[in-house]
């Protein structure tokens, strides 16, 4: 009776927390061993660890896409899941390194330069804590300065996700806020909506903004409504013109322009089966503004 017991009990109590996922964005390519120097790292603390790449192909030193991609990719992951983001050109000097928890239950490694802008108002902010080097440092990297991809990030984030560390030994805990870049927010304007173009659609050159389907809503729109488009850099206008909301591209002629709610429900603009922004010559970021107003009958 009591080896039964025991055999019970043996099997009624919980395995381990299973380890959660680690996924990372770099601005270094994948040309040369960077990436898979950090990949080695992360390996080294727990080769069950599940390691995941965003993108290594951001634009180097641009912080603003790195934000973007964080937002564009975090809130399809589960809860617990680690993300490693090092945009960095400030490596090195006093910026700050820390991990972001969200009310939403994840976690984000990176410099504190504005990459955590878009994560930290969409999933909302639960703790900062800053990353005590002096006990979350890969051993042996003590004279290292110039990549702290490798020697700090990977390796906080992997210990994290693999729970050799909890967050509370990260390091000491800040003020529940980061660093924000500015940029242009939505807002209803003389009927019309104002916002931004926070990305691109890269491989197809369609035209993201930050305008989601509530702010659309506003505007009372109809699937075949045309409304009036007006794209502008630093004040000056890029690009001004009708185009009809649809539901897809292939709504409207090949070649023509279109209105439609991205993968992301956001308000996006595309030529069908062509690329809007080489034509136009729009690109991205804080500098960049949109205005859309319905055109009347």
């Amino acid at each position: 009776m009591a080896l039964l017991l025991l055999c019970a009990l043996f099997f009624i109590v919980p395995a381990r927390a299973a380890e959660h996922a680690l996924v990372i964005q770099t601005d270094f390519g994948t040309k040369d061993g960077a990436v898979a120097a950090m990949r080695g790292v992360a390996y080294g603390v727990s080769p069950k660890l599940a390691i995941f790449d965003l993108s290594h192909e951001n634009t180097p030193y641009d912080i603003w896409e790195a934000a973007y991609r964080l937002k564009q990719t975090a809130s399809f992951w589960p809860a617990g899941t680690v993300f490693v983001s090092v945009i960095d050109p400030g490596v090195g000097t006093e910026r700050k390194s820390v991990v972001l928890k969200t009310k939403s239950g994840h976690y984000f490694v990176s410099p504190d330069n504005g990459t955590l802008t878009l994560v930290a108002e969409e999933l909302g902010i639960a703790s900062v804590r800053e990353i005590d080097e002096a006990k979350n440092r890969r051993p042996g990297s003590e004279k290292s300065y110039t990549f702290h991809g490798r020697d700090v990030y990977a390796y906080v984030g992997a210990r994290l996700a693999a729970e050799v560390i909890t967050y509370a030994e990260v390091g000491p805990e800040l003020p529940q806020r980061v660093v924000m870049l500015p940029y242009e927010r939505p807002r209803l304007e003389g009927g019309a909506l104002i916002g931004t173009i926070p990305y691109l659609d890269f491989q197809y050159g369609n035209i993201w903004t930050n305008l989601d389907d509530a702010w659309f809503a506003r505007l009372e729109p109809k699937l075949g409504d045309r409304f009036h488009v007006t794209v502008s850099h630093a004040g000056k206008t890029v690009y001004a013109g009708d185009m009809p909301y649809t539901r897809t591209f292939g709504d409207v002629p090949e070649g023509a322009p279109l209105l439609y709610l991205n993968s992301l429900m956001n308000v996006a603009f595309a030529l069908n089966q062509g690329d809007f922004a080489k034509k136009q010559g729009i690109s991205y970021g804080a500098e960049w503004s949109v205005r859309v107003e319905k055109v009347k009958p």
